[in-house]
């Protein structure tokens, strides 16, 4: 079996570490071209002792500086390479075959449209980059003969449980798309509490074990609202067979109805190395790392409807849907400011998501038809969220 090259942009983020863990449980099948993060230097280090990439890139200045300084001192010389522009070029390496797109946020958006370009294997672990750029992401994809596989545990069950995502076959049939969300570390918190939340308890998730965005995401569940824009563009879908059901246990991670009156569910441990090994394996299987579901030890399985109030976000997710155009995006680029805010002890955990609404409302949705026309929203979006955040900050 001939070796595949990857390069993992955001490689010291948790999906990049979880990739590298499956990857060097198959040494045979893959060898790590190209690591691409943004300042988590130690982190960095310690993967390029481990898997000798052939480039490196490093985003932020001031930590490209350092790690260059702390290369010099050991035997390995990858080729260093700065800024977006850097993610850019090791997506399109002759010598790439898969990009693994696991930067957070609107930043992995241009590489991922780059991997496009160059007709790799996408495996897209990136919510937001199909949130802002969906039809144009996928147009690429389909022109370009790239192919996309999504990382997202919930959207790779799905997938699983369509079969094949080109046959027009299996989605004509598909009565029903359900998406399953953990309801987050709050979802039996009293609601008067929720204004003391703190950063570091919201991103103590019950089930997985995540980065501090996506973390805080899944405790508001805007997560949740990003998943449904994803899947009608993925599979094709109206919202409108789109559903969201919380599951605490987050076993089944999607489920899939049929006009026939079929349901398949896919069930696995909260483990990201599950979907990770799928699409990097797919269509064949590989090992994980990630030990086998004994049915019989889930003795309990719970299913219910989301609470609007307790989860107002969602409800956003729902009116860029409806709106469509640049709402989406607009959505996404607040969420991101308002997220950090947080997490910055800007603003408390309940003002997401009136931060979030006001941006929305007060930016008129355009035709997105261009790569500059997308990030000149992201970054009007990004502006008016700032301005939101500073008057309810003072």
């Amino acid at each position: 079996m001939q070796s595949k090259g990857i390069a993992i942009l955001g490689s010291t983020g948790s999906v990049g570490r979880n990739t590298l863990d499956v990857v060097a449980r198959n040494r045979q099948r893959f060898h790590v071209v190209a690591l691409g993060a943004r300042q988590s230097v130690g982190r960095l280090m310690s993967q390029v002792e481990k898997f000798s990439p052939a480039y490196v890139v490093v985003t932020d200045d001031q930590a490209a500086k350092v790690f260059k300084r702390r290369l010099q001192h050991t035997g390995h010389r990858p080729t260093l390479l700065a800024g977006a522009q850097g993610l850019e070029q090791v997506a399109c390496l002759p010598e790439v075959d898969c990009v693994m797109a696991a930067i957070v946020g609107g930043a992995g958006l241009p590489s991922t449209l780059c991997a496009a370009q160059a007709g790799k294997t996408i495996l897209l672990a990136n919510k937001e980059a199909l949130v802002m750029a969906g039809a144009l992401l996928i147009s690429q994809v389909d022109k370009h003969k790239a192919t996309l596989l999504p990382v997202d545990s919930e959207h790779n069950a799905v997938f699983q449980c369509m079969h094949n995502l080109a046959s027009a076959e299996i989605k004509q049939g598909v009565t029903e798309v359900t998406l399953t969300a953990s309801g987050g570390p709050f979802l039996h918190t009293p609601m008067a509490q929720l204004d003391a939340i703190s950063p570091e308890q919201a991103c103590h998730h019950p089930n997985w074990k995540m980065g501090r965005k996506i973390s805080v995401d899944s405790a508001t569940m805007m997560n949740k609202g990003l998943e449904v824009i994803e899947a009608c563009l993925l599979f094709g879908l109206d919202a409108s067979k789109v559903r969201i059901v919380i599951h605490p246990q987050s076993i089944v991670h999607a489920m899939v109805g049929y006009q026939d009156g079929s349901l398949l569910a896919h069930l696995g441990f909260p483990d990201m190395r599950v979907p990770i090994a799928h699409a990097l394996a797919w269509p064949q299987r590989m090992t994980s790392g990630v030990a086998g579901l004994n049915i019989t030890q889930c003795s309990k399985l719970e299913f219910f409807e989301p609470d609007m109030r307790r989860f107002p976000c969602l409800k956003l997710a729902m009116q860029a849907i409806d709106a469509g155009r640049s709402l989406p995006a607009v959505m996404n680029a607040a969420n991101e400011v308002a997220v950090q805010s947080f997490l910055r002890g800007r603003i408390k955990f309940t003002q997401i998501y009136p931060v979030v609404a006001d941006v929305m409302a007060r930016l008129e949705p355009v035709k997105m038809n261009s790569v500059e026309t997308i990030l000149a929203v992201d970054q009007q979006a990004r502006k008016v969220a700032l301005d939101t955040v500073s008057q309810i900050s003072q």
